[in-house]
């Protein structure tokens, strides 16, 4: 049996409102005052608050953030009239629901309680996916790639095969290799990772392998090389696809024959490392160029991981969103609570070439930049908004004719039903959240 909470100062409409969500189901307190209200939220745990925009001595706006700061997930209801419906709108960029018109009709109302109470589910749902760790630093969508990602991480950690990580440069897929050494049964030993393209390529061997005392020139004592400090445990090498031939050759044999030499030993040493690779090169043709070994190859690439670039990631842009934007008020000492609806249809637009690294940044800049609670366009880099709202070079495509065509559909339909969002979806076949994505995506006005 759900919760509800109504807040209002009207005892007759309070006690109506209440009778009519008793008689269908639900478990219902009520309260006439601010106070009593948060000490109702405390005590009572309400899954859905139903406010009033006008009470005594506080008002709905009020309300709405004491609820969410004791329950960040709580679902708000406004209810207004409809001289303070543009306050309303604005309360729902500020974390409310949804609001409803007084006089409240009964179907309507019954209706909207059931989709907040279905979207706090999907919501809580969302925020268990994002599992994040402080030692990882890693976030998880939602989307039907990220669950795909995911899937992968979880089918492969637990072996011993290596792994190859595809993507553009900044996709966190550092972040994937350390998360599948966690989930691995070597997660209690060492996790070494090596950009390869930042090792000089005469001293990529000593750096892998390491060297003996007098084996070239500035060689003044022994050095351990990675893989010995990786024993037992995983290595990561970064865009592996910047070794020379020589390296690859040593690199396929430590592989194969789970030995290393040390450049100028006799020796060989034993190790027992698991290898995953990542590139944001096309490996194949490097192999076809006689860039890159083809048996080495097939070696490092007994299964991949493709991780796409963030601008085909627009389902969980929030989540990372909102992640970078603890993050930040984190390492910034700020307390910055939302993004503005047209900041969210920028980041939407944006193509991010720097993917995860760059909008990390961005929320950063914008989250010192802002003096109140919300981040606004203000604070963003001008070559972002430029890009965002630069005219599309699809508009002739079938693509972009599809886009524009389903913005200028969802408008449409909104402006029949009086904006009225539960008749907008049910006429466009769509559930509620599916279409608050598209508003703010398409940056509609709502």
């Amino acid at each position: 049996m759900n919760k509800v909470l109504i807040v209002d100062d009207d005892v007759t409409f309070c006690m109506m409102l209440e009778s009519l969500l008793n008689r269908h189901g639900y478990q219902v307190k009520g309260t006439h005052s601010f106070d009593d209200a948060l000490e109702k939220v405390k005590s009572f745990k309400p899954e859905i608050v139903l406010t009033d925009l006008r009470l005594p001595n506080k008002d709905g706006m009020e309300v709405l953030k004491a609820a969410r700061e004791i329950i960040p997930q709580l679902p708000v209801l406004l209810m207004t009239s409809y001289a303070d419906i543009k306050t309303a709108v604005q309360a729902m960029r500020l974390g409310a629901f949804d609001y409803v018109s007084k006089p409240v009709n009964p179907d309507e109302i019954l209706d909207k309680i059931k989709t907040a109470l279905k979207y706090s589910q999907v919501a809580a749902s969302e925020q268990r996916a994002v599992r994040q760790t402080e030692d990882l630093g890693y976030v998880e969508g939602v989307s039907p790639v990220a669950r795909k990602i995911n899937e992968h991480v979880s089918l492969v950690a637990p072996t011993n095969m290596s792994v190859l990580i595809l993507g553009e440069s900044g996709t966190g897929k550092e972040f994937i290799a350390r998360k599948i050494h966690s989930e691995s049964a070597r997660s209690d030993k060492p996790f070494v990772a090596i950009d390869c393209g930042a090792i000089p390529l005469e001293l990529a061997g000593s750096e892998l392998f390491g060297h003996v005392k007098g084996a070239f020139t500035g060689a003044a004592g022994d050095k351990t090389g990675q893989f010995e400090y990786a024993n037992g445990g995983t290595i990561f090498l970064d865009e592996i696809g910047n070794l020379s031939y020589e390296i690859q050759v040593q690199l396929l044999r430590a592989i194969q024959e789970r030995k290393i030499r040390r450049i100028g030993a006799n020796k060989e040493i034993n190790v027992d490392v698991r290898i995953i690779t990542a590139t944001n090169e096309d490996l194949k043709s490097a192999v076809t160029g006689g860039r890159f070994r083809e048996d080495l190859y097939h070696r490092i690439n007994e299964f991949a991981i493709y991780v796409p670039p963030l601008r085909k990631r627009t389902d969980d842009l929030i989540i990372f969103a909102n992640y970078f934007l603890k993050v930040a008020n984190s390492e910034l000492n700020k307390n910055v609570l939302f993004f503005d609806n047209e900041v969210i249809s920028i980041f939407t637009r944006y193509s991010w070439p720097g993917n995860f690294r760059e909008f990390k940044n961005v929320i950063k800049r914008s989250v010192l930049l802002t003096k109140g609670d919300t981040i606004t366009r203000q604070t963003l880099p001008d070559e972002i908004i430029e890009e965002a709202f630069k005219p599309s070079e699809d508009k002739e495509t079938l693509l972009g004719a599809a886009i524009h065509t389903e913005r200028d559909l969802i408008l449409e339909t909104l402006r029949n039903v009086d904006f009225n969002k539960s008749k907008a979806a049910r006429i466009l076949k769509v559930d509620r959240k599916t279409l608050y994505n598209k508003i703010k995506i398409y940056n509609i006005p709502h």
